[in-house]
């Protein structure tokens, strides 16, 4: 028997679930649909066990430079269990009240896989019991994104690892071969790192996070070798095979010819591809890119009329904060009967290695190839007074500035608690104060916050 609603989302991330509960607080019947966990990507696999393990990895490294501050102590070894237990544990907790959330609001919860019949059906297979169809006025894909796995010979029959898969290690790898230098392989990398781990990352290009300005990158690799991490740069990975004794040969070709990399681990950070296929979107006359994200429009709107994508299946910055947004647009549109549109966002992101990169708006090299007239602000960490004073130095601060209105374009904060300063400079984006209001501001001091007034004071 088919059951209808007015308002079916197909995924429970930080898009679907909010937009479920608000959808369902506001009197439309409404059923989200969730072949896993509630929460989605960042929830469960993403930002918060990541980031959970990243601050056990910071305590061990502190740890180890202890006598650095004048403090004493005994070994430091790490309990991979107790640092996964705990992982799990905030996992769940997260997990536990998002779900509360959702069925307290009078959302149906349908556990199983939603696949489009057409372009207002879905059959819908359950994970516990028959499969139902459902019908709705409006349908919302949240599907998110998993892991990519790239075209490397013979990694299908070695056992390797992903962003969710290394998580839940009980124990420490002896040499951990991280295949990508983007965002994922460089926090895992320096976390196993910490934790006690021989590191290799292999990245294929001629930089590690190669959209970021080269110099930010070249700071990020000179930090991630002080920390002991090998980094190949202009390294493609051509074939992986096991050995009799379970150790993986990793063959790499580089500018000056192959090289064999031995490792008791593979960690596969290659990007992410879009969880589409399932949904048999050609019923419901929903076309895709040639990546195969959803086409949406500013509005969120797909080319199939009352359905809409929201969060990383439709491509564009892979941020929970974006997808969230997506979800505030939907409301507004639907709710308050307000023209809310993806355009006009400066995207923030922070980078959680240690230290941190903070990064907003334009960089130097976005700027000077559309032809704009820009300044740089640029200083070391080495110069902030708070930055030596807790022996966390490393990094720079650097900030693009139109050189006519004196208007922030965009900032990097490579240091310590990089992600928060770069929020002070979004804030001034957002406000539209020229970068002066910043250089003859009176911070507290000591502060972060007061290196702006130096970072400033030479433009």
């Amino acid at each position: 028997m088919e059951e209808h609603y007015d308002a079916v989302i197909i995924g429970a991330g930080q898009a679907g679930s909010p937009l479920a509960w608000a959808l369902a607080e506001a009197g439309w019947k409404t059923a989200l649909v969730e072949r896993s966990h509630v929460g989605g990507t960042c929830v469960n696999e993403g930002c918060t066990p990541t980031k959970t393990m990243v601050a056990s990895a910071r305590v061990a490294y502190l740890a180890r430079r202890a006598a650095e501050y004048g403090v004493r102590t005994g070994t430091i070894s790490v309990d991979m269990a107790k640092v996964r237990q705990r992982k799990r544990d905030i996992v769940e907790r997260f997990r536990t009240g998002g779900e509360r959330r959702v069925r307290d609001a009078g959302v149906d919860l349908l556990m199983g896989e939603a696949a489009f019949v057409d372009a207002k059906t879905l059959d819908v297979r359950l994970n516990a019991g028959p499969s139902r169809r459902i019908s709705a006025d409006k349908i919302f894909i949240n599907t998110g994104a998993r892991p990519f796995v790239p075209a490397v010979a013979g990694l299908e029959h070695v056992p390797f690892l992903d962003s969710t898969s290394v998580m839940e290690l009980d124990h420490v790898p002896e040499h951990l071969l991280v295949l990508g230098g983007g965002y994922v392989g460089l926090e895992f990398g320096q976390m196993f790192r910490r934790f006690g781990s021989r590191v290799t990352i292999v990245q294929r290009g001629a930089q590690v996070l190669t959209r970021e300005d080269a110099d930010i990158a070249e700071s990020v690799t000179e930090i991630l070798r002080e920390d002991g991490i090998a980094v190949l740069l202009q390294a493609d990975a051509r074939r992986v095979v096991r050995d009799d004794t379970g150790m993986l040969h990793l063959s790499v070709h580089l500018p000056e010819g192959e090289r064999e990399l031995v490792g008791s681990h593979l960690l596969v950070a290659a990007g992410r591809v879009p969880n589409t296929e399932a949904l048999h979107l050609d019923a419901a006359g929903v076309q895709l890119t040639d990546r195969g994200h959803v086409v949406v429009n500013t509005h969120l709107e797909t080319t199939a009329p009352d359905i809409y994508a929201l969060g990383d299946v439709k491509g564009g910055p892979s941020f929970t904060h974006i997808s969230y947004d997506d979800f505030r647009i939907l409301r507004t549109n639907l709710l308050e009967g307000g023209d809310a549109t993806t355009g006009g966002q400066w995207v923030p992101y922070t980078v959680y290695i240690d230290p941190q990169l903070g990064r907003v708006g334009m960089s130097e090299a976005e700027a000077r190839s559309q032809g704009l007239d820009v300044k740089v602000a640029k200083m070391p960490m080495s110069w902030v007074a708070r930055a030596l004073e807790v022996d966390e130095s490393r990094g720079l601060m650097k900030v693009v500035v139109a050189a006519e209105t004196g208007q922030i374009l965009g900032a990097a904060i490579l240091g310590l608690e990089g992600g928060e300063i770069m929020s002070m400079l979004q804030l001034a984006m957002m406000g539209k104060l020229p970068y002066t209001v910043l250089k003859d501001a009176v911070f507290a001091h000591p502060t972060l916050a007061e290196a702006l007034n130096n970072l400033f004071a030479g433009m």
